[in-house]
């Protein structure tokens, strides 16, 4: 069975039932002990996490990302000219960076794949609650980040269609001066970008017609004990994890 990348997987499990700030408070904690200790006692630690977190929450192998041999391959390639170019500690850093960036961004997967769209504008909301004090649009802000999140797996849907669509459609001779012979890949991006304005003003109406963005952050999402006792395991673990970073670099 296949299962679209960036949609929620249904599942009770614990992951299921954390609230959604306090996943997006363990994705920034990850990625910010990386950033400011980027070794591989941390990489190993973020591994580790995000291999607990997949169990815990069920996830079936059918939804799983499946890239490209090219895509490895790219990888290697990079991994080796950095090797070459700026020898053994230029490849060490380039494949380090390439670890964390697919670690970071399986995370994030992760957090799509286990909860709902509709928990993350309130979330964000709270979360950047301290920034009312600079009067700054908090509410705007949550509302646009949940909207592009909720929008990106129909845009994905969308450049599958087309693709697939130009791929079955029939072409004529490049010499019979028919328009089907002169299709591209710009084609295709323009129908995609009017599609998406399509689908955009169907959004919009949608939400007028349901009270407007006010209520998608009207929700009063909060933390709960499960939230407490996973939030107080993770950030011991990074104690851990970040003293162990220090003695190794």
């Amino acid at each position: 069975m296949q299962i679209p990348m960036l949609r929620q997987i249904p599942g009770d499990s614990p992951v299921h039932r954390m609230w959604a700030g306090s996943k997006l408070i363990i994705i920034f904690s990850l990625g910010l002990m990386t950033w400011v200790l980027p070794s591989w006692p941390s990489l190993a630690f973020v591994t580790v996490c995000l291999l607990i977190f997949v169990l815990a929450a069920k996830i079936p192998l059918g939804a799983l990302p499946r890239p490209p041999w090219w895509f490895w391959a790219l990888m290697a390639v990079s991994v080796v000219w950095s090797w070459i170019a700026r020898g053994v500690d230029g490849g060490t850093t380039t494949l380090r960076g390439i670890v964390l960036g697919l670690v970071v961004v399986a995370m994030s997967v992760l957090v799509i794949w286990t909860t709902p769209m509709a928990d993350l504008a309130p979330a964000l909301a709270r979360l950047m609650s301290p920034l009312r004090i600079l009067r700054l649009p908090v509410d705007e802000w949550a509302v646009t980040i949940a909207l592009a999140l909720r929008a990106l797996p129909l845009l994905v849907e969308e450049m599958r269609l087309l693709w697939a669509a130009h791929r079955l459609r029939p072409r004529s001779n490049a010499d019979s001066g028919h328009p089907s012979a002169e299709l591209s890949v710009l084609d295709i991006v323009v129908a995609a970008m009017s599609s998406a304005m399509r689908r955009s003003s169907e959004m919009a109406e949608a939400i007028t017609a349901r009270g407007g963005t006010g209520r998608l952050t009207a929700y009063q999402s909060r933390p709960g004990r499960i939230d407490a006792v996973v939030l107080s395991l993770f950030f011991a673990a990074c104690a851990a994890a970040i003293t162990v970073s220090v003695i190794y670099l």
